[in-house]
């Protein structure tokens, strides 16, 4: 069977995810229908490029980063707006709480994750010990009563070796170090990675074959892809388009 590999960096990998969730069937009858809310995020900051068609700052679409604990970079306090789409229309007047409140089955929330199981289809969402629980805390009753589509993109460099309830347990213990350490919230939804984005778009079976790297490429995985002559010539062609994508925030380390 024809086979090609690609080694994405984690901005590539982003790109790409985000070019396949604004094809896929749901998120594409919400934009049109219904009402899509991409809640913020580093990939879905790309999400959000894709379906602007232009790109943006994208220090302004981030919530809860994760940076060197020493000499982080300094970034800008300035945020944009929620993106919301209502029947195809940019509804500013609504963000990912009161969009929400009119939302009904078969629309999209769109939300990121910073761990994942492939294997078992669960991703994990980093919370703070107050506040409500951040954007999945406050919204997850919503999603989940309301039946939305919930989908999911994230990077396989986000793949843990434990199970996310089992890890969610244990971030539940007291921290005698840290008196407000993180915890993690369990989610099951639409999880696009870099495997299901490459078989929206091209048409391939891709396996996840190695991770790693130095010199910028920390953080890349290692994607093995089969299929036909054409899919796997569509699936190069696709990686070609997206290749040298500048790390997230990279202005701000120059």
């Amino acid at each position: 069977m024809p086979a090609t590999y690609f080694v994405l960096t984690p901005s590539e990998s982003k790109r790409l995810i985000a070019r396949a969730v604004v094809k896929l069937a749901p998120v594409r009858r919400a934009m049109s229908e219904g009402i899509l809310m991409v809640s913020t995020g580093s990939t879905n900051t790309y999400i959000v490029e894709e379906i602007l068609g232009e790109r943006i700052p994208q220090h302004r679409y981030i919530s809860g980063v994760t940076v060197p604990r020493k000499d982080p970079p300094e970034i800008p306090g300035d945020r944009r707006q929620d993106l919301v789409m209502v029947r195809g229309h940019i509804d500013a007047t609504l963000d990912r709480f009161s969009a929400l409140e009119q939302m009904q089955p078969g629309d999209v929330f769109i939300k990121g994750a910073n761990a994942l199981n492939y294997e078992t289809g669960t991703a994990g969402v980093l919370i703070g010990g107050h506040g409500g629980g951040g954007t999945i805390g406050a919204t997850w009753g919503h999603v989940v009563g309301r039946r939305l589509d919930l989908i999911i993109p994230v990077g396989l460099e986000k793949c843990i070796a434990e199970d996310i309830y089992d890890i969610a347990d244990r971030l539940n213990l007291p921290d005698e170090y840290d008196p407000d350490p993180p915890r993690m919230m369990p989610i099951t939804g639409d999880i696009i990675t870099e495997i299901e984005a490459l078989e929206i778009l091209a048409g391939v079976t891709v396996y996840h074959v190695a991770s790693g790297g130095i010199a910028g490429a920390e953080g890349a995985v290692w994607l093995l892809a089969e299929g036909t002559d054409e899919e796997v010539a569509a699936a190069r062609a696709v990686v070609d388009a997206l290749l040298g994508e500048p790390p997230f925030l990279g202005e701000l380390r120059c």
